[in-house]
């Protein structure tokens, strides 16, 4: 999959060498995207893959667990908890999950991209449209092939 990326972005690097300065790495993983012209030559970037989130929520717990431990963070963790404590059973919401999940972050990435290499502006209903198509392009059936039933290469009368 990794191979598959890198290819791609080598092959649009070369039809659009004027987006050689919108490369940048991810700080965290260290892949290379296309991030907008205004971010070219930044070192402190996320990948739009995931690392800008876990990176925003690792710190929000950062953050979380230093409040916690002052003494009024203590009391206030006390209070929520013996709230929680007293409170009735979580009610679960019954509902279809959905088939796949669209990412806004990820779509309004990829609408700049697409917009970069098209040389057009690309709106969020078209990323959203090929989205949906290649998802329901990409998705295959776990159940494919012939089911075939177990049988005994020797079958004897009587089991061991």
């Amino acid at each position: 999959m990794v191979a598959q990326y890198y290819r791609a972005l080598r092959s649009i690097l070369r039809e659009k060498p004027h987006l050689q300065s919108c490369l940048a790495r991810c700080r965290h993983c260290g892949i290379l995207f296309i991030t907008h012209p205004r971010n070219a030559g930044r070192q402190d970037l996320g990948c739009p893959f995931g690392c800008r989130e876990a990176h925003r929520k690792m710190k929000a717990a950062q953050r979380s667990t230093d409040y916690y431990r002052t003494e009024e963070g203590k009391f206030k963790k006390k209070r929520l908890n013996d709230r929680r404590q007293h409170a009735g059973p979580p009610t679960e919401s019954a509902g279809v999950q959905p088939a796949f999940v669209l990412d806004l972050r990820l779509l309004v990435h990829l609408q700049m991209v697409v917009g970069f290499i098209e040389g057009r502006s690309v709106s969020l209903e078209e990323m959203v449209l090929l989205a949906v198509e290649f998802f329901r392009l990409r998705q295959h059936s776990i159940d494919f092939g012939k089911k075939r039933r177990y049988q005994c290469v020797n079958p004897q009368k009587s089991p061991p």
